[in-house]
């Protein structure tokens, strides 16, 4: 087991790495940055005046030194300006040559220094840990509320295939699967949130659950997410029910006169819950793909809210670092995945 974490570890920095020199490929191209440039400056600069901003900010250096200095590995650049100040990337501000001696050499991802944010202007690291508290927060109650209705749903519609419940719950499950958060989300809010519909049962906004969470301000966008997940996961666990069902020790037992709900409990639910917990895990890199959606709609300012803007603002620093924490994300979960489906089931050799 431990060569195996050992080896998933290291493949799992290089696809981080990949991942990361990708993205920092996308943002680095020429019209970003040129956008970048007359955003901070004005509108109407003209090339050369561009050229001269990137170049005193450190954009026209090599794609490479450019990621090396982004991760921290390589030393940040320094420009001495007509004055005899220095600037540069691990500086604040211009200072003298002897500040600029002092000053650390390496500040990139490796070292904690995430970049600063031109949009909020505020520090990488700290908006991005603040809005993923929040994103946490609703998708804590995302899976309280997702988890245990997917699983029970999916294990009475799997412990007797074909009938009327089988049919009901299965077609329920698809129904929500099949309509996405945008489409579920307008919904909601026109019956059960808007006072043109006469009901307006939940009061509030979601932007007040970020310092207040109660039911009635928070319950929407958290029901929005999970019904979308939960069919899917509900379908997983009534096919994996559905196929212990009919195996040879349930039939034994059956023969045996065990009651149908101690075969259930006792023998059933644990081998049926080995595919779901692989399903479920991999719920996690949906979910942040998801609450882009939710959180834009429902104005609820979290990790997927702070992506939007990052990207509708040409927020190079702060989009790299929302990235990074993405793909921390999904490779984390896929490795806990793995880990825990060979600990569910011990017949799976790791070779």
């Amino acid at each position: 087991m431990g060569q195996f974490i050992l080896r998933r570890t290291g493949v799992m920095i290089v696809t981080a790495l990949c991942l990361t020199f990708i993205v920092f490929f996308l943002t680095n191209l020429y019209p970003n940055l040129e956008k970048l440039a007359k955003t901070q400056g004005n509108f109407r600069m003209s090339d050369e005046a561009v050229t001269s901003y990137l170049d005193s900010n450190g954009y026209l250096q090599p794609l490479t030194v450019k990621y090396g200095q982004w991760l921290g590995v390589l030393p940040g650049w320094t420009k001495t300006n007509d004055e005899g100040a220095v600037t540069g990337r691990c500086l604040t501000g211009a200072v003298s040559p002897a500040e600029a001696e002092d000053a650390a050499t390496y500040c990139g991802i490796i070292q904690g220094d995430w970049g600063f944010s031109t949009v909020f202007k505020d520090e990488v690291s700290t908006i991005v840990g603040t809005r993923l508290a929040l994103t946490g927060k609703l998708m804590f109650w995302v899976l309280m509320l997702m988890i245990p209705s997917a699983l029970l749903i999916g294990v009475m519609a799997g412990m007797r295939e074909g009938s009327v419940l089988d049919r009901s719950l299965s077609t329920v499950s698809i129904i929500t699967t099949a309509t996405p958060e945008y489409v579920s989300g307008v919904i909601f809010i026109a019956v059960f949130a808007s006072s043109a519909a006469g009901l307006k049962w939940f009061k509030g906004t979601a932007t007040g659950a970020m310092e207040n969470a109660t039911f009635e301000n928070f319950f929407l966008p958290v029901l929005t997410i999970a019904l979308y997940g939960m069919g899917y996961i509900a379908r997983m666990t009534r096919a994996s029910m559905t196929e212990v069902m009919t195996a040879q020790y349930i039939r034994t037992a059956r023969l045996k006169g065990v009651s149908f709900g101690n075969i259930v409990v006792k023998h059933a639910l644990r081998n049926a819950l080995i595919a779901p917990f692989t399903v479920i895990m991999l719920q996690f890199p949906w979910l942040l793909n998801g609450v882009v959606i939710v959180e834009t709609l429902f104005n609820y300012k979290g990790f997927g809210w702070t992506l939007v803007q990052a990207a509708g603002n040409n927020d190079i620093e702060l989009l790299l670092g929302v990235s990074v924490v993405s793909v921390i994300v999904v490779l984390v979960t896929q490795l806990i995945s793995d880990i825990g489906y060979v600990y569910l089931n011990p017949r799976i050799r790791i070779s």
